[in-house]
């Protein structure tokens, strides 16, 4: 069975999603269970190679996957998200770049014992980071917007850069070395002028076509790929790696062109780079071999990692980044996350290759080099991104905060109590009106329509998991909750019921899970509000359950959500909430009649214990 191409291939799919899920449910960095998962079955236990089983076809498969992800991450390189800090990322994509290269490629000479000139070929690429391994880390430590924009932007723009100064260091050590003449050269600017010229012409001739709905809307993913993979393939055929340079450029122009049908895509082009990523990266650790892995543990490779991590990058983050208005803590960690991917591994063995055909004997080291110091980063930026984005005050939050949509008097009171918990709340609406309740109790609110692209680039909703949408119009909750799934996940979204009186019912298709009770919609719930029903809080503990609670309540008390004891929020989902324990805290809408109840058996309570005579 091990022995069928199917059989694999279906595997290192399996084995990629099943490490983005284990990422998910115990918080671990993605990268790092995917590179793991890859050395069990390959080196470790041989189960099989990849790059044996997949023989010529290997490399082209890597090739092509590494472009469509560099693709769909330049789609997301609208210049309106940096419109405050263009400058730092500009410097950190040009004088950083520079520095990091210098600085690498003497670390490269000295300390791993490269010559010269296979060590400034290897100094070149080293500069890259990627969107394969910075856009999982990113996801995973929630960090705050500028941090993120930076390090996602110069993931993104410096790969393609990467492997183009390498292929520049390995033209001028050819021709320094009398190995060619000047026209080799001139040919490599020629080819990457060439390979932007196509990746701008083919984007902005794409761009103009899917707007002008020449291509029918089921068509259009399947096209915008095939063009990708087409303008990949004819700059790569011109000169090797200016391929990665085309897809950048062709990504950025249709992003900036803002075309809804890009914005359309946008799901389906993440979940195919998603799957992509994770299957890539089993497939590269699984073809390692054994003593290649041992290589690794040579003490000058091991040096050459630690100045890489410890010098090379902070010093040239820091250098690139003098009088940008960047502050101290974001500069910190901006140069200690710098994790290689799949470029460093794919575009280093093309280069071990054809410098050891050239003459340089060395290298043949650059797969273990390159090896240590992806693993190294990998490890270390991805479990070490989150502890010091909190430790420097750069994580976004720390408490799941909640978005309610819809300004009335019963999301003021709700955003109220989450605000008095201590989670992050912010209320929403298209009429700035609506949210007069919001700032009457000092609930932060926000005018303007969640749905539209402006919100996109000017808010950032980084801090709310989860969200309520509780507008009077059934149809327009319906559509935020479809809209917003794919960023947080069914489970996290949630609208008030539909209206009695709507003959429509969108449950089966559209819309988030139904809150409350069925009879309990937005606009009941505002009429209970405006006549004085006020949030209680019930503590459940060994003497008074949940089941307890539930057979006591009436009928005008209406359980809202459940505090876990770690802090968690479980809103009530059709009248009902799953396991409620000792510690948890039920926040319920009650009459005020009950509450002038509570509070004068408490004052009972309190004049019998005083009146009853002490022994």
């Amino acid at each position: 069975m091990l022995d069928s191409l199917l059989f694999q291939i279906s595997l290192i799919v399996f084995l990629g999603i099943l490490s983005q899920w284990l990422a998910w449910r115990f918080n671990i960095p993605a990268i790092v269970i995917m590179s793991f998962a890859g050395l069990l079955v390959g080196p470790v236990l041989h189960l099989f190679d990849p790059s044996e089983s997949f023989g010529a076809i290997f490399n082209p498969l890597i090739s092509l996957a590494v472009a469509i992800i560099l693709f769909e991450g330049s789609l997301s390189l609208d210049f309106r998200e940096i419109r405050g800090f263009r400058k730092p990322i500009f410097r950190i994509a040009t004088v950083g770049a520079f520095v990091a290269w210098i600085l690498g490629s003497l670390a490269a000479h000295y300390l791993a014992g490269l010559s010269l000139p296979v060590a400034f070929v290897i100094g070149g690429l080293f500069i890259v980071t990627g969107p394969t391994v910075i856009i999982p880390l990113l996801r995973q430590a929630k960090l705050k917007e500028r941090p993120a924009s930076i390090l996602k932007w110069e993931g993104i723009v410096v790969d393609p850069f990467g492997a183009l100064l390498a292929l520049f260091a390995f033209n001028v050590v050819l021709f320094l070395d009398g190995h060619s003449t000047g026209t080799a050269l001139l040919a490599f600017f020629a080819a990457s002028l060439f390979a932007v010229i196509l990746g701008v012409g083919i984007g902005f001739g794409l761009g103009l076509i899917l707007e002008r709905g020449i291509i029918p809307e089921y068509l259009k993913s399947p096209t915008v790929f095939a063009f990708v993979l087409i303008a990949f393939a004819i700059s790569d055929a011109v000169m090797h790696e200016t391929g990665l340079l085309a897809v950048t450029a062709m990504g950025m122009i249709m992003a900036n062109m803002h075309l809804s049908s890009i914005r359309d895509m946008r799901h389906f082009k993440e979940n195919v780079s998603v799957l992509l990523i994770s299957s890539v990266f089993v497939m590269l650790t699984a073809s390692l071999s054994l003593d290649t892995l041992l290589s690794i543990l040579d003490w000058h490779l091991l040096l050459f990692v630690l100045a890489m991590m410890f010098i090379v990058r902070p010093l040239s983050i820091f250098i690139a980044t003098i009088n940008t208005g960047i502050p101290v803590n974001e500069k910190i960690l901006i140069g200690w996350i710098a994790p290689r991917g799949i470029v460093a591994l794919t575009v280093s063995g093309f280069f071990a290759t054809v410098l050891v055909d050239a003459g340089y004997e060395d290298g043949q080291l650059l797969t273990a080099l390159t090896l240590a110091l992806v693993f190294a980063t990998v490890i270390v930026h991805g479990f070490s991104i989150s502890w010091l984005a909190d430790k420097l005050g750069l994580t976004a939050t720390k408490e799941a905060g909640v978005l309610l949509v819809g300004g009335s008097p019963f999301t003021a009171l709700l955003g109220k109590e989450l605000q008095d918990l201590g989670k992050p709340v912010m209320i929403m609406d298209r009429n700035w009106q609506e949210l007069r309740d919001a700032r009457r109790v000092g609930v932060p609110s926000l005018a303007g329509d969640v749905l539209s692209e402006q919100t996109e680039y000017s808010v950032d909703l980084t801090p709310y998991e989860k969200m309520i949408v509780a507008t009077p119009d059934d149809a327009y909750n319906a559509l935020i909750c479809s809209s917003f799934v794919p960023e947080l996940g069914r489970e996290n979204i949630y609208q008030t019921t539909m209206h009695m009186n709507n003959p429509h019912d969108y449950r089966k298709s559209l819309g988030g899970k139904l809150l409350f009770e069925a009879t309990q919609d937005i606009h009941h719930l505002n009429e209970l509000v405006e006549a004085g029903y006020v949030l209680r809080r019930t503590s459940v503990t060994e003497k008074y359950t949940y089941e307890q609670f539930m057979r006591a309540k009436d009928n005008t008390t209406i359980p809202l959500f459940v505090l876990r004891s770690d802090g968690a929020l479980s809103f009530f989902v059709n009248g009902k909430v799953r396991n409620v324990e000792d510690g948890d805290s039920i926040i319920s809408l009650v009459s005020p009649a009950i509450k002038e109840a509570r509070i004068q058996e408490r004052l009972e309570q309190e004049r019998e214990k005083q009146t009853t005579p002490k022994d």
